[in-house]
């Protein structure tokens, strides 16, 4: 299949994705919407900025000189309120360049911005079937924030030809977007899956008491609640040690940390790679994933799979991995004592971690196995591709 992919090139979820279709053998390429050199053998890599992407230069999403200058919030909000503006121009480039590679496919990896910029390039009729994945913010975060975040979020799924999301609500919420109900979608994790031979639990338990907090630096998680948190579990559990990964340098981390007087009890780390999360997940107890907006994290996904108990916010779509008290807790997560008080619970009660790990272990196989929710997503293109014989 000639497969074109519309997404953030730096993304671990994106490559993720793209990578199981590159080493399958299809020839792929991908328009990145942020400067990128991905090692991956791509049959053709442009970019196309959009929503000010020019100025994060070329480095990771949490290594950006935009992040570092700008407050996530503040960010997030300049981007949602102008970033459409940029849409109309980078669609005609991104047209011309579709009309000279000729894909089969195009899969644009969530709506805002890549999903919209594909629907404006692929508006003619005579375009290949377009794809869309929705992420778990897309809706609940991003697309009520203005009136033309509101506009193009409508435009993309109308125009979208086929759609990809990691939990049922979003297809649910797709349809009040303007989703045509009767077109083909599918709920698969959004970054394909876990790749159970990377993300596995230990051995052996570790004797350390370490929590960790994957998310990063993101509008919709609630670090402040988080690491006002650690204090009252510290006076609880005063071992516990809280690893950060992606917050090293961040200066309202460092501030949080310095304030509070936790500086002993915090790793603040920089970006880890796939393997080095899969080591520190390994050696946590409790994996917490403080959202207020979400679908299904791959980072929760993963840390589940390695036998971290679950604490997150009680979202939605998170009701569709987690029972609490069985194999996790969901909480109020802009609330420090709620999230202590679970973190707590899960230290206190080493048979609810144990029982919550041998759960969580075989619904990760049966429901987020890369290889099997690859497997149906290259099935799902081959069938827009070559819809079977009526």
């Amino acid at each position: 299949m000639r497969l074109l992919f519309v997404a953030d090139g730096r993304s671990p979820i994106a490559l993720n994705w793209i990578s199981h279709f590159v080493e399958s053998g299809h020839e792929v390429m991908l328009i990145s919407t942020f400067p990128c050199q991905p090692d991956l053998s791509l049959a053709s890599l442009e970019v196309v900025p959009v929503a000010f992407a020019s100025a994060a230069g070329g480095g990771t999403p949490s290594t950006s000189g935009l992040r570092r200058l700008v407050p996530v919030g503040l960010r997030t909000a300049i981007r949602q309120r102008l970033g459409p503006l940029t849409l109309p121009s980078a669609a005609r480039r991104l047209e011309g360049i579709i009309t000279r590679l000729q894909p089969e496919l195009v899969h644009a990896l969530r709506i805002p911005y890549e999903g919209m910029l594909a629907a404006l390039a692929l508006a003619k009729a005579a375009s290949p079937p377009l794809v869309i994945s929705v992420w778990g913010n897309d809706f609940t975060l991003h697309a009520p924030s203005s009136p033309l975040m509101r506009r193009y979020t409508r435009q993309c799924l109308a125009g979208a030809d086929a759609l990809l999301a990691d939990c049922r609500r979003d297809l649910r919420l797709a349809t009040e977007w303007g989703f045509d109900a009767a077109k083909p979608a599918m709920v698969l994790p959004g970054g394909g899956g876990v790749q159970l031979e990377l993300f596995y639990p230990p051995q052996n338990d570790s004797q350390l008491q370490v929590v960790i907090n994957p998310r990063g630096f993101r509008a919709y998680v609630q670090n402040e609640a988080f690491f006002r948190a650690i204090p009252l579990v510290l006076a609880a559990h005063p071992a516990v040690r809280f690893v950060c990964p992606a917050m090293a340098g961040e200066v309202q981390a460092l501030r949080w940390v310095t304030q509070l007087g936790i500086a002993g009890s915090v790793d603040l780390l920089p970006l880890q790679t796939r393997p080095q999360m899969a080591e520190l997940f390994r050696r946590s107890w409790i994996a917490v994933s403080p959202t207020t907006h979400d679908g299904t994290p791959n980072t929760l996904l993963e840390a589940m799979a390695c036998g971290c108990f679950p604490v997150a916010g009680d979202l939605e779509p998170l009701r569709e991995w987690i029972t609490p008290g069985k194999n996790g807790l969901l909480v109020d997560p802009r609330q420090p004592q709620s999230l202590a008080q679970a973190i707590i619970t899960a230290l206190d009660d080493p048979a609810l971690r144990s029982s919550a790990r041998q759960t969580n272990s075989a619904l990760i196989a049966g429901r987020a196995d890369y290889r099997q929710t690859m497997a149906s997503a290259e099935l799902f293109y081959q069938e827009l591709i070559t819809p079977p014989p009526k």
